[in-house]
């Protein structure tokens, strides 16, 4: 599906995360390699919980992570330290990893902070032992020759690797990672291609950053008009950047268009759920067998809503079931889908009977213990009048091709706090401009073509090798450019 996105007035902007290959982690002297998960040589684990502000407030994401309280098992290696386990506190900055980020803002043309300061950024979804991410801004307002603006670059440290869903390896966390921002100055899903290639390009033109997949991540911020911002964590492959862009916008066309249809309708959420564990206990449907209560909610006027698609494979009774699914349940049922699953016509009819529900509306059902299922209603009941209103502000995470599922709300302020155990590192006007800036790899390309008579598409394939520098090495000793690049 495509759109005329300047009628509907798109935004988007992308932070750029980038692993760096420093010879030690942002924090302690370990080494920066990946580990095998069947190398660890022991594990621990550990509950998390959000904290307050200074200005005593709790970050509303946090919160949201904090419903369900779980154990996050880490597996620890040879070479990771107590600084990764969080049992010691953190060594002074890697400098070369802040030279790395200093050397990227002067290729943008940014200013950097007189004073490079830590901050603690909470995350509580397991993804780090100490419950916060360390942080620093290095530099600000940067431009690239397309006209798109640098809003920031931060030195930031890397998370564990997620190995299950509650299990993470340490081996990657603390690896020196750039975080690259920019405005949200792209209209059209190929710009915002263009911007995250022409941005990997200098990256990478250093030749001191870690390639690979999973090694650059792009998160992606779009909005349309009418709709709302909305974050898109996690895209790994560059091919993949204008669908995910593509599919948002038709998420948020078809959010507006619920809504306004939702709205015609006068539709409205119940307050109260119903508890119709009763009407299941003869069941057949083997989730609802096993489920020690059984709620349900009325959604009227929803009828037809909640199975409609938004987004290829998805539909607003996905995003319900995303909500849901904090709470620690497999998801949802809902009339619009039913009969099916093993539930019948007859217990349907039955399931409308006791909430009192019309033709005209939607009855959602959530299984499980009684405390699951009561939190799961409850967040069920806010997506539902999320609907009415139109698009949430929210952060998502990339699903297979392009769609996206709900992760949680989108941080605020409250989620940053000073770091108390790193000291500020000063950047002077003089250390800032002795920095040797790289032939970019563009400008390489075209010198390969130009002075040793390579074809275009070998010059570029050949600058983005890994052995780009063992070609320029064969050349300097003799062997013809062309024979050294077609056999590398």
């Amino acid at each position: 599906m495509d759109f005329d996105y300047a009628a509907l007035g798109l935004k988007a902007g992308i932070e750029i995360h980038q692993q760096l290959n420093t010879r030690e982690k942002l924090f302690c002297h370990c080494p920066t390699v990946l580990r095998d998960v069947t190398e660890h040589n022991g594990e621990f684990y550990r509950y998390l919980r959000a904290t307050v502000s200074e200005m005593g407030e709790m970050d509303r994401a946090a919160r949201e992570e904090m419903m369900v309280m779980r154990p996050f098992t880490y597996y620890a290696y040879d070479t990771t330290c107590l600084a990764e386990n969080d049992e010691e506190p953190p060594t002074p900055m890697n400098p070369e990893a802040l030279d790395l980020v200093l050397t990227f803002a002067r290729m943008m043309g940014m200013t950097p902070v007189e004073q490079v300061h830590i901050m603690r950024k909470m995350v509580i979804d397991g993804s780090n032992t100490s419950g916060f991410q360390r942080t620093a801004l290095v530099a600000l307002n940067g431009s690239l020759p397309m006209g798109a603006r640098i809003e920031s670059i931060c030195l930031e440290e890397e998370a564990a690797q997620r190995v299950e869903d509650t299990i993470f390896s340490l081996d990657r966390l603390g690896i020196p990672l750039a975080e690259i921002t920019t405005a949200p100055d792209m209209h059209t899903p190929e710009a915002v291609k263009d911007v995250a290639s022409y941005i990997g390009m200098l990256l990478r033109s250093t030749m001191k950053v870690k390639r690979g997949i999973g090694t650059i991540r792009q998160d992606v911020n779009i909005s349309i008009r009418d709709g709302a911002r909305v974050e898109i964590k996690g895209v790994q492959e560059l091919r993949l950047i204008e669908e995910v862009v593509r599919r948002e916008v038709q998420r948020q066309v078809s959010l507006l268009s619920i809504r306004d249809e939702l709205l015609a309708r006068h539709a409205s959420v119940d307050e109260a759920s119903h508890d119709v564990t009763a009407l299941f206990k003869k069941t057949g449907s083997a989730i609802l067998k096993r489920a020690k209560a059984i709620h349900a909610i009325c959604l009227r006027g929803f009828a037809g809503m909640v199975g409609r698609e938004i987004q290829p494979g998805r539909r607003l009774g996905s995003e319900m079931s995303d909500y849901a699914k904090k709470c620690g349940v497999g998801g949802l049922f809902h009339t619009d889908e039913l009969p099916a699953y093993g539930v019948t016509e007859a217990e349907v009819a039955s399931l409308r009977e006791a909430v009192n529900a019309g033709p005209d509306d939607c009855v959602i059902i959530v299984a499980d213990t009684k405390q699951k299922v009561v939190c799961a209603i409850g967040l069920i009941r806010k997506r539902a009048e999320m609907a009415m209103a139109g698009v949430p502000e929210e952060t998502r995470k990339m699903l297979e091709e392009g769609s996206s599922a709900y992760m949680r709300p989108l941080p605020g302020a409250a989620r940053m706090y000073p770091e108390t155990d790193v000291l500020p590192v000063t950047v002077t006007a003089e250390y800032y401009s002795s920095l040797v800036l790289p032939e970019l790899l563009s400008d390489k390309a075209d010198r390969f073509v130009r002075d040793m008579g390579l074809d275009a598409a070998l010059a570029h394939q050949m600058v983005y090798s890994k052995r780009c520098v063992l070609f320029e090495e064969t050349v300097r000793r003799g062997v013809r450019p062309t024979l050294a690049a077609t056999t590398l």
